[in-house]
């Protein structure tokens, strides 16, 4: 049986209340990566901070969610991280948890840039990456089966579900019904083999998520 790290990216959106309740309901915890111009409206701190509250985790998704850090400035890429991280504040999990935009799940040399790397490493963040995506915002009701035929192949995973409406919702309560049944446990800790850099100290290559550019 494998062990489950349960993950929601791109809120916190109208979708967010469902979510929490369903895993309330299965008395499960889960970590939220959080836009960062969504956490910074009172509506979205207010979502974020129910989830924190609940007993869930907080991790920094990028400000904005618009292009992956490989492409940007190293000026840019940095900002991305920090303003993001400002506007969690007190949110945040210890050390800070970052998810770097895979623009449709991909992890290659540009999810990061050397500035970005650079900067996670200084700030003692944890890199948490995935290897379970299976595409509930654009297949809402397919992706149950390829989620649970990931979890069955590997004896831990890091899944990414979506905290956004028309994703994986309106399936969650019946997705985490049938892990469960199967004998599958959900946990918050991530496993090494998705988590590149922990604590600030590089546990894997961390490079071959970097792009190298020149310029500012």
């Amino acid at each position: 049986m494998a062990r489950v790290c349960l993950t929601f990216d791109n809120g916190p959106t109208e979708a967010t209340p469902a979510v929490l309740k369903t895993l309330a309901r299965r008395g499960l915890s889960a970590t939220f990566f959080v836009v960062g111009r969504q956490v910074a409206t009172p509506e979205g701190w207010a979502l974020a901070a129910r989830a924190r509250a609940e007993g869930h985790r907080v991790g920094n998704h990028t400000y904005s969610h618009a292009t992956p850090l490989g492409y940007l400035s190293a000026a840019d890429a940095c900002a991305e991280i920090e303003r993001a991280e400002a506007a969690i504040g007190a949110l945040g999990h210890v050390p800070p948890l970052f998810r770097p935009f895979g623009d449709g799940g991909q992890a290659d040399h540009w999810l990061l840039n050397a500035a970005a790397r650079d900067h996670l490493i200084a700030g003692g963040y944890t890199c948490v990456l995935w290897d379970n995506v299976p595409h509930d915002w654009d297949d809402r009701d397919g992706w149950v089966e390829r989620a649970l035929a990931m979890v069955r192949a590997s004896s831990s995973s890091v899944l990414v579900l979506h905290d956004i409406a028309g994703a994986c919702g309106d399936r969650l309560d019946g997705f985490l019904g049938r892990l469960l049944d199967e004998g599958h446990t959900v946990v918050q800790e991530e496993p090494d083999h998705c988590v590149p850099l922990r604590a600030g100290v590089a546990t894997a290559d961390l490079d071959r998520y970097v792009m190298e550019r020149s310029g500012p």
